[in-house]
């Protein structure tokens, strides 16, 4: 993963994205390219974990897909059954020791875990298994999970995950494979996204429909709040419970900023929600300028659905250099300063001598947006207004987004206008929240239309439990 640090970048970083794949001669190969349609959910290690029925294969390293798998280390993995994990981290170290899907051998077996989320009462149940003599090897939530199933008294496996799933609080999108069987479950609010699919006669399972389209299934549905799945290597399929559906409370910000364009959610196709976000920007926050432009990638749809709005020019006003490497010299305090022109570069030619509305997803610490702001002025830009297709995120999320916390927050700290003043723009807008949920039009009459909204408003769908102590030792 690129030390985006180095620049003091404050973009927001997801935890990690799951694939999984029951009763395929090529198993490995398919979960190796259904992670490479991941990598945008997480780009600092990866990890794949095949069966025989017999016994694991197991592959993990830090880096991005392409580097940890080669094809020699993919024809090694022999099964006709996986699970794969790319990860960003949000709780525990970046070390190999974290890297996903964590492997374990216990009294009934080998166990592989792998999840998209975070666990609000994590620390609490590690507190708890080490009192009674659980030892860990990791610094990640996940391991609990393992503990807490090799320390149940049900007589089934599956009655032992049931169990333990009733223990956990927070997000997870959970695959869990063993030599027999391959389970699936989905927190009971949903605030991960998890799907089906179909690829002949196997089951196929990811973060995101992408996936899918990638390795040629066809999606059949999502998975829903509380449910969890039994696959066989036969990929028969048993559809249970282990709780009760909540209030669904899927995360904004994977149609805002998380998930590829071309991935669905809820059956709304992300890009189309983008575009329709800037849709409803440009309807609150008109600006009277030359051009419109987005910051790639993940703006470029609310920045041609603004444009499409107001009739105002769309151009490719900033470009991205897809090249940066994940490891470089650390640059000297200048060069620090000025980071940011690795990454991105103004087009002179398209914002000299105009007016300029820079259209972004969010604005978490707001020193990437400042730098972007300058490079437009820089390049010649009359006048810069900066559009944002979300409202300000004043509250740290405990859910597996890398937010910092409120402290470091820059809308809970300061009123828009002051926030204008330290980006240096000539105008500051954000979406309402109420707009934003309009606009993505999710077909729901929950609350929220079925969204988490707990970085806006401060409205968390679960109990924190020691998640506010963690953020006061940030």
């Amino acid at each position: 993963m690129q030390d985006d640090s180095i620049f003091d970048f404050d973009e927001l970083n997801e935890e990690c994205g799951v694939f999984g794949i029951v009763g395929h001669s090529d198993a490995a190969r398919l979960t190796y390219y259904g992670l490479h349609a991941l990598q945008h959910r997480g780009q600092e290690s990866a990890g794949i974990v095949t069966t025989n029925g017999e016994k694991f294969h197991v592959h993990r390293d830090m880096g991005l897909v392409t580097e940890v798998f080669s094809s020699d280390e993919v024809s090694k993995l022999i099964g006709s059954t996986a699970i794969g994990h790319v990860r960003y981290s949000t709780t525990g170290s970046s070390v190999l020791a974290n890297v996903q899907p964590l492997v374990f051998n216990y009294a009934k077996g080998e166990i592989a875990i792998a999840t998209n989320g975070n666990l609000v009462n994590g620390d609490k149940l590690r507190k708890e298994l080490e009192a009674n003599g659980s030892i860990f090897q990791t610094t990640t939530d996940t391991e609990a999970i393992a503990h807490l199933i090799a320390r149940s008294n049900a007589d089934t496996l599956e009655g032992a995950v049931k169990e333990t799933l009733n223990q956990l609080v927070g997000a997870y999108a959970l695959l869990i494979l063993t030599n027999e069987q391959l389970f699936v479950a989905q927190d009971p609010h949903a605030l991960r996204p998890l799907a089906i699919g179909k690829l002949g006669d196997s089951y196929v399972f990811s973060s995101e429909t992408c996936a899918f389209d990638t390795i040629g299934a066809t999606f059949i549905r999502e998975i829903e709040p509380g449910e969890l799945l039994v696959v066989t290597q036969d990929n028969e399929m048993c559809v249970t419970r282990f709780s009760e559906p909540k209030e669904t409370s899927i995360c904004s910000f994977e149609y805002i900023y998380f998930a590829r364009p071309d991935s669905d959610i809820s059956g709304i196709n992300v890009h189309t929600a983008r575009k329709r976000l800037g849709r409803q920007l440009a309807k609150e926050a008109f600006a009277e300028v030359d051009v419109i432009t987005g910051v790639p990638d993940s703006s470029t749809s609310a920045a041609i659905g603004f444009a499409e709005a107001t009739g105002i020019p769309y151009e490719l006003g900033l470009i991205k250099n897809r090249y940066v490497g994940r490891t470089f010299i650390q640059p000297s305090q200048e060069l620090r300063e000025q980071g940011v022109k690795m990454k991105l570069s103004a087009v002179r030619k398209v914002v000299e001598g105009k007016r300029v509305v820079m259209v972004d997803d969010s604005i978490v610490r707001g020193t990437t947006s400042r730098r972007i702001v300058n490079l437009l002025r820089e390049a010649g830009a009359t006048e810069v207004h900066v559009r944002i297709s979300s409202p300000p995120v004043k509250n740290p999320c405990f859910y597996g987004i890398d937010t910092a916390n409120r402290d470091q927050l820059i809308a809970s700290n300061h009123s828009v206008d002051e926030i204008c003043k330290l980006i240096n723009a000539d105008s500051l807008a954000f979406l309402s929240a109420e707009g934003m949920i309009e606009a993505i039009g999710r077909p729901s009459n929950e609350k929220n239309r079925g969204h988490c909204v707990a970085c806006f408003t401060g409205d968390y769908p679960t109990k924190l439990y020691d998640a506010l102590e963690v953020e006061e030792t940030v």
